[in-house]
């Protein structure tokens, strides 16, 4: 008997997919459940179960091949894979994850060359390609999957510590970011290599979307700055009690979301979006934060924000950090939105204009923090100053609106008891 492998259903407005990476070979034995497939949307990649045990057949779409749901995959007949010869190590044996079964195949990374089988045995297929790209040695990177498997996970945790071991502070929402995607093999003549490639459809669809951005938005930045003392001085006094009790760290990006619901409560045109010529006020508050993934920029939502502890937040952003980094967004945590906050300051941008995240009206700007000269009480002292950049659509949202805007948000930051008292 065999069984059909076909595009599950897609998210609503998602026409196609594309297929991204086989994890199963014709001839493997596969697990009713385990991932086959991985198929990339303009928003989120999904996994394909097997639908029964048995043993891969004939795949029917390639690998960047574009399918539409319903459409055939591959086949799985009936039946056990053969055993596999004495000569291979105890390794390949031993009980994997559905992450982990196309590490075993016998199709090596492009450009990768072929180490030991119980090394590449070890390592999933979605790490081998990143450790492959990056030109890093396995051997360095700690696994945390089953029977010591490096995970795709493991490898961006071991470049996000490369990458921001430095002698600065930076925010602790650093966590939520992760290597972008990194530049392939270069070819061509001696001196001026050169090379093409497509796309990933993440990047396409980023690319339309900041486009319309431009195209249909008249869009404006206003800057202010604000002294964080206040906000470091109270995470550096309650940081261990509040992970502690909470299991999640006190970051900044919990501020800045109870800032910034505050400002779109007294202001509600900032939380408001453009439909033909209405205007659509919006009673809730679901603010996306931008993430960076190996894919893109993404900005998964956290929703209703004006019900959320500091702690609830916290643990939002942590959870999409590890998502981005996993490459599990679900589509739904991806979609709405009614306000964004991006922080560039993670690495290292001073000043920036963000781009509006459509249709939305408005996004915050976050950037580095920097110790700069300041006048206070006719003294100048040195303070922890951050640069803050409101982007928005200046087809319903005035100036004075936008400057008051980020002024209530300077103010809630400056005095943290201000968000306690709503004053």
């Amino acid at each position: 008997m065999r069984s059909e492998v076909r595009v599950p259903a897609l998210p609503e407005s998602v026409s196609d997919a594309t297929v991204l990476t086989w994890h199963k070979q014709p001839g493997e034995a596969v697990k009713e459940g385990e991932n086959l497939v991985e198929l990339e949307t303009d928003k989120v990649v999904l996994e394909v179960p097997a639908p029964r045990d048995g043993i891969m057949g004939e795949i029917k779409s390639k690998e960047g091949d574009v399918v539409q749901a319903e459409d055939i995959l591959a086949i799985v007949e009936a039946g056990t894979a053969p055993a596999q010869p004495a000569k291979q190590p105890a390794a390949r044996s031993a009980p994997t994850t559905p992450r982990t079964q196309g590490a075993t195949s016998d199709k090596p990374a492009s450009g990768t060359p072929q180490k030991a089988s119980a090394g590449a045995a070890l390592v999933t297929p979605s790490a081998r390609r990143l450790v492959s790209e990056m030109h890093l040695d396995p051997a360095e990177i700690h696994g945390t999957g089953r029977d010591g498997r490096i995970q795709k996970s493991d490898v961006l945790s071991y470049l996000d510590q490369r990458e921001h071991a430095s002698d600065y502070v930076v925010p602790a929402e650093v966590e939520a970011m992760v290597p972008a995607q990194p530049i392939p093999r270069m070819s061509g003549e001696a001196g001026r290599p050169e090379q093409r490639v497509p796309m990933t459809r993440l990047r396409a669809r980023i690319a339309e979307r900041l486009v319309q951005a431009q195209q249909h938005a008249a869009l404006l930045t206003t800057f202010n700055e604000v002294d964080l003392k206040a906000v470091m001085e109270l995470r550096a006094k309650y940081k261990d009690e509040f992970e502690e009790r909470h299991g999640v760290r006190l970051g900044f990006m919990s501020f800045f979301v109870k800032a910034a619901v505050e400002a779109l409560q007294r202001f509600p045109v900032v939380n408001a979006s453009v439909d033909g010529n209405d205007i659509i006020y919006h009673g809730y508050y679901d603010i996306g934060i931008a993430v960076s993934s190996p894919r893109g920029l993404v900005v998964p939502i956290l929703r209703n924000c004006d019900h959320l502890s500091m702690a609830d937040i916290e643990q939002g952003v942590a959870e999409f950090g590890q998502k981005a980094k996993d490459g599990s967004l679900s589509y739904e945590e991806l979609t709405g939105g009614t306000f964004s906050i991006t922080n560039g300051g993670v690495f290292g941008s001073l000043l920036s204009t963000p781009i509006l995240n459509p249709p939305q009206s408005a996004i915050l700007g976050m950037h580095k923090i920097q110790e700069r000269p300041i006048v206070s009480e006719g003294q100048i002292i040195a303070a922890p100053m951050m640069y803050l950049a409101l982007t928005y659509d200046h087809r319903i949202i005035d100036g004075r609106e936008a400057v008051q805007f980020l002024v209530t948000i300077k103010e809630a930051l400056e005095e943290p008891a201000r968000l306690l008292l709503r004053v």
